[in-house]
């Protein structure tokens, strides 16, 4: 899998090129996600969070959560506490400040950390979640073995991820809107030079589909489901230890 890195001329590693990325847009990262995808994401979140009501979780945590979207839908499952961790600190200044406003703050922490590295115990969570994050992981294999690690036997994870379309027409459209739309936009109401360079390179390198389940299954996760939104757009991930 050939590593994407937000900045190809810097010799940074990609880890520390994601924060620093993601903390120069935090500013406009909502209105940006809302915009760019006219909406969909928010769908795309209500059906990841729907693979866990079965389960009826009490303790999540949602890694990569940015600045708390899928945390706060994952309330609607009624947990005891969840517990969002992102790299970058002002995604979460964000978050935090959301979540406040809802008067959720007793319900869902927000803490920095990294996805790779979690700093909880084995066996220490009923479900977890990421949305739109593993694509940023530096080691994929490592995230994935280490959010085995903190779910609980029996525990669920589900993954949403950007993939490709492809079928006619839908897979042509894709590709002009993520080629030439969506970087130019991006980049300019962002303000940042790479983030929505980076984000189709990134998708176009992704392991998606049945290779991303291949990696599930080598760190441990077993009844494995793929799931297809929206013409092949983002893709459903469902796994469990």
């Amino acid at each position: 899998m050939k590593e994407v890195k937000p900045d190809i001329s810097l010799q940074t590693s990609k880890k520390e090129q994601v924060e620093e990325m993601f903390n120069s847009i935090a500013h406009r990262y909502d209105f940006l996600n809302r915009f760019l995808s006219m909406g969909i994401d928010k769908g795309w979140r209500k059906k990841a969070i729907s693979y866990l009501k079965p389960l009826e979780p009490k303790q999540i945590l949602d890694v990569a959560t940015g600045t708390g979207d899928l945390a706060l839908e994952a309330m609607k499952l009624n947990p005891d506490h969840i517990t969002g961790l992102d790299i970058a600190e002002q995604m979460l200044v964000f978050g935090r400040e959301k979540i406040a406003s809802k008067g959720l703050s007793d319900k869902i922490s927000m803490i920095k950390g990294d996805s790779e590295n979690l700093p909880f115990p084995n066996n220490n969570f009923d479900a977890i979640t990421v949305a739109f994050g593993v694509r940023n992981f530096q080691n994929l294999l490592k995230g994935l073995t280490e959010m085995n690690r903190v779910l609980k036997p029996g525990g669920r994870l589900v993954v949403l991820e950007f993939s490709k379309p492809s079928s006619f027409p839908y897979k042509q459209v894709y590709n002009f809107y993520f080629t030439y739309i969506l970087p130019v936009m991006g980049n300019m109401l962002s303000k940042s030079k790479n983030a929505y360079t980076y984000l189709p390179e990134s998708v176009k390198h992704f392991p998606e589909g049945p290779e991303f389940a291949k990696f599930l299954k080598e760190a441990g996760y077993k009844n494995i489901i793929v799931k297809p939104l929206t013409f092949g757009t983002c893709s459903l991930y469902i796994a469990d230890k």
